[in-house]
């Protein structure tokens, strides 16, 4: 049903059966300068110039208008997650943890820093679930993807959204993936952000640091520390910059979490923001923690 709806969405709007832009990895065309409205998580599909205006987008998810409000609020924010203003609600899910025999400490279940990421890339939430829309009346303790969205919110760009899908297989990914044929002709591929409840493929979170008192061979010792966070003082200011590599909790207790190396608003390497929202260009992150 929905790859019928995707199919006829894409004839109404004249992209055609042809095949020949399906199945890349297509380069985003938003430029990933300046500010987060210029990057993939701009979920209005709005940059500030060029590039695609958004509208295939729309019967699929509700364009709020505003960029900040897909994750934040300033008011009836989610209090039962440790994340400033926070605008989604987080599932009761139990992860599949990272396991390895190699791993000195226990993976636990993600923690606050970890789940915001997680509130969309897990998949198991349309991506405009919001808790508190944009103008009044529009609030929701429990959005869901087929009650609270559906036929509240009235698409100005085009066509009202009347299918809220999440990033996962047969929702965004029945277009955003390699394998997704005429269906996905000029969709770049989502796959590597669709990350899903199992994280035994990805770095490990909810892990505690080895030794936050490094002992110089195998792990290096964060030289920063702010009320609930541990952080690698690059640059020696007594800052926590969005550029460092930080761990979450304080002393014994700090962990790798996914905001130790992603920053969702991202940080700049000279002109451009680093790659998937790194806090520090690829080949350094690694290195910002381990010693090889």
């Amino acid at each position: 049903m929905l790859a019928a709806r995707y199919l006829a969405g894409l004839i109404l709007l004249g992209l055609g059966a042809d095949d020949s832009n399906a199945d890349v990895d297509l380069t985003s065309k938003f430029s990933n300068q300046d500010s987060i409205r210029n990057t993939r998580h701009n979920l209005t599909q709005r940059q500030a110039s060029g590039g695609p205006s958004g509208v295939n987008m729309d019967p699929y998810r509700n364009d709020y208008g505003e960029i900040c409000v897909y994750c934040h609020t300033p008011h009836a924010a989610n209090t039962n997650v440790g994340a400033p203003l926070w605008n989604r609600a987080i599932p009761n899910t139990t992860y599949t943890v990272y396991s390895s025999n190699s791993l000195s400490q226990t993976a636990s279940q993600p923690g606050a820093a970890s789940l915001v990421c997680l509130s969309c890339h897990d998949g198991q939430q349309a991506v405009d679930a919001i808790m508190n829309m944009p103008g009044s009346g529009r609030y929701s303790a429990t959005p869901n993807n087929s009650t609270f969205l559906n036929n509240s919110w009235n698409n100005s760009s085009g066509p009202d959204a009347t299918v809220h899908l999440g990033l996962k297989q047969g929702e965004c990914l029945a277009c955003h993936s390699s394998n997704a044929g005429f269906i996905g002709a000029g969709a770049a591929d989502f796959t590597v952000a669709a990350i899903g409840t199992d994280l035994r493929d990805d770095h490990p979170v909810g892990v505690k640091y080895p030794t936050i008192n490094g002992d110089g061979t195998d792990w290096k010792t964060p030289g920063g520390s702010v009320t609930g966070a541990k952080f690698f003082d690059d640059d020696a200011d007594n800052r926590m910059d969005k550029g460092e590599i930080r761990l979450y909790g304080n002393g014994a207790d700090a962990s790798v979490e996914c905001g130790s190396c992603h920053d969702p608003h991202g940080v700049t390497n000279g002109s451009l923001f680093n790659a998937t929202f790194l806090r520090k260009p690829r080949a350094t992150v690694c290195l910002s923690c381990h010693t090889k």
